[in-house]
């Protein structure tokens, strides 16, 4: 680890603490202004879609000016963003709400590519360990943006308008540490340079289809689970404080694997960890279904947490072999844009499901996504079989 990993390990916990504050309070808020109550995670599904289009725009200023001055811009627009969020809450605007974490969402797709970025500032056979412990970062944002959504719940008038507020005073912290990194030098653009193969051609491989699909699916899983944890909960009778726990626990089940999921990775490599992601992943719907308390609650999401960390992380690592450098923002790119689909997908079905058919069937439909995910792997696996044979 040098200075500039542990400075996007601070990068990382910050945007993470963004996120969950994000996840927390969303679906809460919606519920209670949105017209119709299957509507509640459209503000979570907002934050996804606008991800899912700013990843063209977040590339080229990634290409056009670098890392810095772009992950600078994000944090911006995330300051201005929580600002405009909060005044939808005073003013009970639920579309304006919407619209403030469709914003937001330009600053999520910067951050998705903290990760990447980190395995930059690592020596080559170092890279699998710094996107795991950058990945580990997010550990603060689990114990932070719980305990910022609580204490700031009813800060001022309007129950939440605090929270979002104290967002704005995260990103203006992240822009001094990110202020501090010292990136690699945007490459010289070459005349006539081609930037490598076509998309297209880098999306058909094997190794590209695998590692974008355990990332993409580990994160729809969790993000459907996740989004609808705190709703489920209230519908259950319990009370906020409770919610919070359950949050806690599960930012720290996707975290603190990342101090050692790296490891993981070089010793059994990457298709194993995503193995054992779907496992647990599998474990925690089986958990779930068996009934309602703070327990299940907790002890499910900690899991599905350990499983998108193991699958997220390893998808990541194995990715790096997809593409060459002058491909990277452009492969990065479409990486991200498929896990912000699946995101997207996910976060508007979580709310619609868990108000009109409950928590037990949603846990059941969560078993598609998964069983994808088993099956691309060991599609991959016996095809590699194939090719040695």
């Amino acid at each position: 680890m040098n200075r500039n990993l542990w400075l996007m390990v601070a990068a990382q916990a910050l945007f993470m603490t963004n996120n969950i504050v994000f996840v927390a309070v969303n679906g809460l808020v919606g519920l209670s202004i949105a017209p119709f109550t299957w509507l509640a995670t459209l503000p979570i599904m907002g934050y996804v879609l606008g991800g899912a289009l700013s990843t063209g725009p977040v590339a080229w200023t990634q290409a056009r000016w670098g890392r810095r001055v772009s992950f600078q811009i994000g944090l911006v627009v995330a300051c201005f963003s929580s600002l405009l969020a909060a005044w939808a809450v005073y003013e009970s605007n639920f579309w304006l709400l919407v619209c403030a974490t469709v914003i937001a969402g330009y600053y999520s797709a910067n951050g998705q590519l903290y990760r990447f970025a980190a395995a930059e500032l690592a020596k080559p056979n170092y890279r699998e360990r710094a996107v795991s412990m950058v990945l580990a970062g997010g550990i603060v944002g689990g114990v932070l943006g719980p305990n910022l959504a609580q204490w700031a719940q009813h800060a001022g008038s309007v129950p939440f308008a605090g929270a979002y507020a104290a967002l704005a005073g995260v990103a203006l912290i992240a822009m001094l540490v990110v202020a501090k990194v010292e990136f690699p030098p945007v490459p010289p653009k070459q005349k006539g340079g081609e930037g490598g193969r076509p998309l297209s051609e880098i999306m058909r491989q094997p190794v590209f289809i695998v590692s974008t699909a355990a990332a993409a699916f580990g994160y729809g899983v969790m993000n459907l689970l996740m989004a609808a944890s705190p709703i489920a909960m209230k519908i259950c009778g319990h009370p906020f404080a409770d919610a919070a726990l359950v949050l806690e626990w599960h930012i720290i089940g996707m975290f603190a694997p990342g101090f050692f999921t790296g490891q993981l990775i070089k010793r059994f490599g990457a298709i194993k960890v995503m193995g054992a992601g779907v496992v647990l992943n599998l474990i925690c719907i089986a958990i779930a279904l068996q009934g309602i308390e703070v327990a299940n609650f907790v002890i499910s999401m900690f899991l599905v947490g350990v499983g998108w960390n193991f699958l997220f992380t390893a998808g990541t690592a194995l990715s790096l072999n997809a593409y060459r450098p002058e491909e990277k923002d452009k492969a990065q790119g479409a990486i991200n844009f498929c896990i912000f689909m699946m995101m997207m997908a996910s976060s508007l079905s979580s709310g619609a499901l868990v108000t009109t058919q409950g928590w037990r069937l949603l846990n059941l439909i969560s078993l598609v996504p998964v069983a994808l995910t088993g099956v691309i792997v060991i599609w991959y696996v016996l095809r590699g079989r194939g090719a040695k044979v």
